[in-house]
């Protein structure tokens, strides 16, 4: 008994790359966002912590990486 039947996937080639596009953008957000540590643990560094960096352009990117995301799942291939 031999199968000869084509595998099907879910998504196409132009899915998938849309997929890892939107992986590294949710990554990049969330590297952007990392850090803040203080070298004295008794001392808060208020423009470190609350920086344009991690308040604004971090979260901006990962709801970028999501939109991207949708949007390479319901994408139809051609």
């Amino acid at each position: 008994m031999s199968n000869n039947s084509k595998q099907d996937f879910l998504f196409d080639k132009g899915n998938y790359k849309w997929m890892l596009i939107g992986v590294a953008f949710i990554l990049l957000g969330l590297i952007l966002m990392a850090g803040g540590k203080s070298p004295d643990p008794h001392k808060f560094n208020y423009d470190e912590v609350y920086s344009f960096r991690r308040i604004t352009l971090a979260p901006i990117m990962i709801l970028i990486g999501l939109g991207i995301e949708v949007y390479a799942i319901i994408k139809k291939d051609k």
